[in-house]
This record gives structure tokens, C-alpha cells and sequence, in this order.
């Protein structure tokens, strides 16, 4: 006998749901059977992350520690990371912050508290493709700005507002060593954006997962800094970055008369953050490890973005054209000269046989712009295998370029 399954009425947004490229690679790359060279999750390697530490603090985990926790975070590991921001010079509130299941749990309860069907939300273009995916999970009108060397073009802003014809509620950006670019919004522009969120009665979500990441050049005051106690930013943050992405432990620091409807849109999801995890974090921080850790990742980090870029260089020459942070994971590659007419979407089954993956330019951007481009993670890679998965794109864009040789109309 057979059956038929049923078609669900579904809720208008799950149509919305359209997932994440990034993370749906995560699964993609565990089903090859060859060997890959993993330039596409934005995460560091085993190596750098202090597994043992991590063992040794679990192990000696407190009563308790296996309950139900307080929905705002432990509070050893939120004093342990006002601390931690403290030693970095930023003012850290203990009514201001609030503990979350990674960044992404911080952009959902943002986006959720903030945005309406409808609303227009900045952000930028390229931009992280888990932060287009909420802002539309809300039903968002995006409204893409281009970026430069120097983060969005915040002066551009303004026009683009006046031909969207509304204001927006909700401005995201990533300041530092932007995903997927690399990219620092400057400071002249932070103090702009600061000001059209006051004009426009908007708030500015500030995402920024690899500010602690600084390998090269010189601060950015970031926006609380320039705007201390500024009801109109949210700031997301991660451990993701700079610890391990599996422990999924991040924090939210925004004015204390919206942190309460955060921690009650939190109740609805997950009632709090693994608990154990958050002892072990905070235990790590009373140790004082961070800083050393961090100075270290720095140092490999550099090492890494500087053998990519060496890399690239001899293999294509002017060909592929490379941005150039001063920290983070990230190098945003644009196809040109022979390359120029290839779509990096297409290409990726053919790079992946080749044994190299990354995530391709179209991830980047709602309106799917960005088809010659690329973004690659230095952060997981040895030098070799950074040289290794340079050759292997290469390998791969040549042989993209005789497939279609061999199929143009002659």
C-alpha cells in the first residue's frame, strides 16, 4: 500500500526560511570522501583552539553547573567578561549585557525586537549571508550599499534612502574586518552612520565577531566608544571567533530599557545558554588565558592572510584581484582578465572536484550580484595547505575556461 504525504499549510514566512550557503557547507564538505582544502567556513583549525584547556575546565565544572541557568548568562562569566572588556578600554554595563547561544542567537533577538514586515533594513553589499537570511526570516526590505576599502559608503547612504522612499529602522553593519570582505569602516564613517541613525530614528546593529582580531594597522574607536550609552546600537558578539565556534557562546550589549524584551524573546527560544559551557568559558577568562590566546592567533593569523596573498599572487598575477585586511579571516577575491566571465557559483562543483572549496560571491547579496567574486578563509589553513588550495582553484578556473572554450558556437 502507498501513501501520500500531505501538504502542510505552512506559516507565510517559512517561505522566507532560505537557509545558510556558509553553513549548509559545514555538511557538504563532511559527505566528500577526498581530500579538500577548506577555505569556506570562517573558523579556526583545531590546532588554535585550546581543546585541552577547554577539557581540563569541564572536568572541573561546579555544582550545579548541569542545571538551569539564569536566561542573561553565569554570572562568573559576566563578570569575568566585563573584565575582559574593561582591560580592552570599553565600558561594559552588567545591566547592559546579555549572554546568548552564539552571535546568531544576538542577530535574531535583534532583528526580532526591531523589524516589522516591511521594514527597510541597511546593509551592506557583500555582507554576512546569515544576517540577510534573518533580516528576510522578519520580513525585512533590504536595501544593499556598496562597500569600499573603507566599509560602506556611508556618504552614498542618504541617496540610496531618498530613492527607497521610506527610512530605514534597522542599519546592520559589520565594522571590522568585514564579512565577507575584509573591510574596516572608518571612522569618519562610523561618526556619519552614528548621525543618520539619529536623524532617521534607526537603530545600528552592530555585528562584530573579529574586532579582538587586529593583526596590522591601527584601532577603529568603535561606535560606543564614539557614542557612549547610545540607546540606538545593539552590539552582537561572538566567542566563536576567538575561542571555538562549537562552544556557541556570544553576548549582546544594548540599553538596558530593551535588554529586559531581549531576555524575554531569549525565554521563548532556548531559556539560556549551555550552562557548562559558560563555566568553562568563564574559568578560562578568570585564568587570564584569553589575551595570550588571542596575541597568538594574531601572530598565526598574519602569517596565514600574508601566505594567501603571496599565493595568489604568483599564481594569477593581476588576474584575481585580493582585498587586503588588517585582521580577521576573510579575502574577497574578484575574478578579472581571463577569469572575469566565470560565475563562481557554477565553478564551485568543479573547484570541489578539484579538492577546494570556498563560498561563492553570490551567497553575499539578497539581490544574488557578485558572480565573478569569491570570499576565502585564511583562518583554518596551514601556509602549505593555503599554497595547495591556491593551486587547486586554479586548476580549477583553467579547466572552467576550456570547458567553455569547447562549448562556444564555432
Amino acid at each position: 500500500m502507498t501513501t501520500s504525504t500531505p501538504t502542510l499549510r505552512l506559516a507565510s514566512r517559512a517561505s522566507l526560511l532560505g537557509g545558510s550557503v556558509i553553513d549548509s557547507s559545514t555538511s557538504l564538505l563532511a559527505s566528500q570522501t577526498h581530500d579538500i582544502v577548506r577555505f569556506a567556513m570562517g573558523a579556526p583549525n583545531a590546532e588554535l583552539v585550546p581543546e585541552a584547556e577547554f577539557a581540563r575546565l569541564f572536568a572541573a565544572a561546579p555544582a550545579g553547573s548541569f542545571d538551569y541557568g539564569a536566561t542573561e548568562g553565569e554570572p562568573e562569566l559576566r563578570a569575568q567578561l566585563q573584565s575582559y572588556l574593561r582591560r580592552q578600554g570599553l565600558e561594559a554595563d552588567a545591566d547592559r549585557l546579555l549572554i546568548t547561544t552564539g552571535g546568531m542567537q544576538g542577530l535574531d533577538v535583534a532583528f526580532k525586537l526591531l523589524v516589522d514586515p516591511g521594514d527597510l533594513v541597511v546593509v551592506e553589499a557583500p555582507t554576512y549571508t546569515n544576517g540577510i537570511s534573518t533580516a528576510l526570516s522578519y520580513e525585512a526590505s533590504l536595501l544593499e550599499v556598496p562597500i569600499d576599502d573603507d566599509g560602506m559608503i556611508v556618504e552614498a547612504l542618504p541617496d540610496f534612502v531618498a530613492r527607497a522612499g521610506k527610512t530605514p529602522r534597522v542599519i546592520y553593519t559589520i565594522p571590522n574586518f568585514q564579512n565577507p570582505s575584509g573591510a574596516t569602516l572608518s571612522e569618519p564613517r562610523r561618526r556619519l552612520l552614528l548621525e543618520l541613525a539619529k536623524e532617521w530614528d534607526a537603530v545600528i546593529i552592530d555585528d562584530d565577531p573579529y574586532g579582538a582580531l587586529r593583526f596590522d594597522g591601527t584601532e577603529v574607536p568603535g561606535f560606543a566608544e564614539l557614542s557612549p550609552g547610545n540607546p540606538r546600537l545593539v552590539q552582537v558578539r561572538t566567542f566563536s571567533k576567538i575561542l571555538a565556534p562549537g562552544l556557541r557562546i556570544g553576548w549582546m550589549d544594548l540599553d538596558p530599557a530593551l535588554r529586559q524584551l531581549a531576555v524575554n524573546a531569549k525565554q521563548a527560544m532556548d531559556t539560556c545558554t549551555n550552562v557548562p559551557l559558560q563555566h568553562v568559558v568563564a574559568a578560562f577568562l578568570a585564568e587570564g588565558a584569553l589575551d595570550a590566546h588571542l596575541s597568538h592567533l594574531r601572530a598565526v593569523y598574519r602569517d596565514r592572510k600574508e601566505a594567501l596573498l603571496r599565493s595568489l599572487g604568483q599564481r594569477f598575477g593581476s588576474e584575481v584581484v585580493a582585498t587586503h585586511p588588517e585582521g580577521g579571516f576573510f579575502l574577497w577575491l574578484t575574478l578579472d582578465g581571463r577569469y572575469g566571465g566565470i560565475d563562481t557559483e557554477k565553478l564551485f562543483p568543479r573547484a570541489l572536484a578539484h579538492g577546494v572549496a570556498y563560498i561563492p560571491g553570490p551567497a553575499f547579496a539578497a539581490s544574488g550580484g557578485f558572480r565573478n567574486a569569491l570570499r576565502v578563509c585564511f583562518a583554518t589553513s596551514t601556509p602549505e595547505r593555503i599554497r595547495e588550495g591556491v593551486e587547486r582553484l586554479g586548476a580549477a578556473l583553467d579547466e572552467e575556461l576550456l570547458v567553455a572554450a569547447a562549448e562556444a558556437p564555432r
